[in-house]
């Protein structure tokens, strides 16, 4: 951390830390509003007590998205902007960089909040792209796309996994609080479906096995926890998710989109995964609270409804949603303006205290 943001708080992580409470139990899934990185960070830190994240800004542009943040992670490879996206550069340069930088930054500024705080979180969260999705949103110098060179994307996950491992150590010292990573795969249903085009537009990228993507997303997984991370979750947002492969690969969570899929009205085969990944032990993350602002500011309890009856549907106690599951906003927070992207946030809290505490008015659900 630089000598400018260095808190002048001298007592220890130990001293700091607090007992668990119920609203613990809710977090946001990574990018946020706006560019003020400190205002980001001091918002984060102080609607989630019990996990705050390194917040994403990608209205900063380039270096700020989900690929760029990725990048910045990786070790011994380069990207640069190009016309039609990132692509593989021969050696490090400028992009490269300020991608490299932004992250410190934001590293600097969740630490300088979580300082000022004064007190140390039940965890922490970093969100890191999953390999899929880099490979697929990066293009080799040839302008095809990373994931149709099967060496090349191997060469990424690893290098990828080495720069996880430096993160969570470092976040881990830096904030002396548990670290959870969030790996994020939006475009891994694309990439199983075999719908990416090819540069030409005509053709598609030819489908990977879910075996191979399995593999490789327990090997991140397996990279994370060996640097120290408590849990690892895989999101994604899509309607579609492929849910028991991200159990496969090992996710201690999953974080779903509960409006993406249905919610209790989802087809049979997603609920019966959701229902094999939660009797299993792995957590599931509700994103039942909405990215941006509606027409009408519903109520708790209506925002409650799809996971209260996900939970009768699958015939399981309301009171798992206390303890076996993580309220979050239904995606990222980037579109939602400054007040709704705060409001969301503690929304989630309030929705996880009230699981662990329901009113009456909420009825008991299953037993």
């Amino acid at each position: 951390m630089s000598e400018t943001t260095a808190p002048t708080d001298t007592t220890s992580a130990a001293d700091r830390e607090r007992p668990a409470q119920p609203g613990d139990r809710a977090t946001g899934l990574g990018s946020w509003p706006g560019t003020d990185r400190q205002e980001a960070a001091r918002t984060v830190v102080g609607e989630l007590p019990g996990m705050p994240y390194v917040p994403e800004l990608p209205a900063r542009g380039l270096g700020a998205d989900i690929l760029g943040r990725g990048a910045a992670l990786l070790v011994d490879i380069a990207v640069e902007e190009w016309p039609s996206g990132y692509r593989v550069a021969r050696r490090p340069g400028g992009d490269h960089r300020r991608a490299q930088e932004l992250l410190a930054r934001d590293l600097d500024a969740l630490d300088e909040a979580l300082g000022e705080s004064g007190a140390t979180p039940p965890a922490v969260k970093c969100q890191v792209v999953g390999p899929w999705t880099l490979t697929a949103g990066v293009e080799l110098r040839s302008g095809h796309r990373v994931l149709t060179d099967r060496g090349a994307v191997a060469e990424f996950a690893e290098s990828l996994a080495e720069g996880l491992r430096t993160h969570v150590a470092e976040l881990a010292r830096r904030t002396g609080a548990p670290v959870v990573v969030q790996i994020d795969e939006p475009s891994l249903p694309a990439v199983l479906a075999g719908s990416l085009r090819t540069p030409s537009g005509y053709g598609t990228v030819r489908t990977v096995p879910a075996s191979e993507a399995r593999a490789l997303l327990a090997d991140l997984v397996s990279a994370a926890r060996g640097a120290g991370a408590v849990a690892v979750a895989i999101h994604c947002c899509h309607p579609t998710p492929p849910l028991a492969l991200f159990g496969a690969a090992g996710a201690d969570a999953v974080a779903v989109d509960l409006g993406a899929l249905g919610g209790a009205d989802a087809p049979a085969d997603v609920l019966d995964a959701l229902g094999e990944l939660w009797e299993s032990g792995v957590e599931l993350w509700l994103g039942i609270v909405p990215s941006t602002e509606p027409a009408t500011r519903p109520e708790l309890h209506d925002l409650a409804r799809p996971a209260l009856d996900l939970a009768d549907r699958l015939g399981f106690d309301r009171a798992r949603l206390a303890d076996r599951a993580v309220v979050t906003p239904a995606c990222g927070l980037a579109g939602a303006g400054p007040a709704w992207a705060r409001r969301a946030t503690s929304t989630t809290v309030e929705l996880a205290r009230a699981f662990a505490d329901p009113p009456a008015s909420w009825g008991r659900g299953a037993s």
